[in-house]
């Protein structure tokens, strides 16, 4: 249920930049969202579709890049893809990782008319 308030938030984000730079429609939504945030695309085109109604986004649609979780070891400076149930280094075994990627979410860009 989170992805509705995410989408909430990133409609009227986008709405407010669309009639800054006095758009007359938005085309597009580029968003970046890192696996490790549990966010479904397929919900927040959901939301997206029904809060859109009316408005200069109505139609628009939505680009997902979907950003792997990535960890850095703090032992030996590994950097590294994280599987589902092995958090630990490739390289030295250790398991004092810091999450470097994986927990994105944001707003890339927006196309508009």
């Amino acid at each position: 249920m989170h992805e509705l308030a995410i989408t909430q938030s990133m409609f009227e984000l986008v709405l407010e930049q669309a009639e800054k730079a006095k758009a007359k429609k938005v085309d597009k939504i580029n968003l970046v969202i890192g696996e490790m945030t549990g966010v479904v695309g397929d919900c927040v085109q959901f939301y997206f579709n029904f809060l859109s109604q009316g408005t200069l986004a109505e139609g628009a649609t939505i680009s997902f890049a979907m950003v792997p979780p990535k960890a850095q070891c703090q032992n030996c400076d590994e950097t590294f893809e994280l599987k589902e149930f092995d958090w630990t280094c490739p390289k030295c075994g250790d398991n004092k990782l810091q999450i470097v990627a994986g927990q994105e979410l944001f707003v890339e860009s927006i196309e508009v008319e």
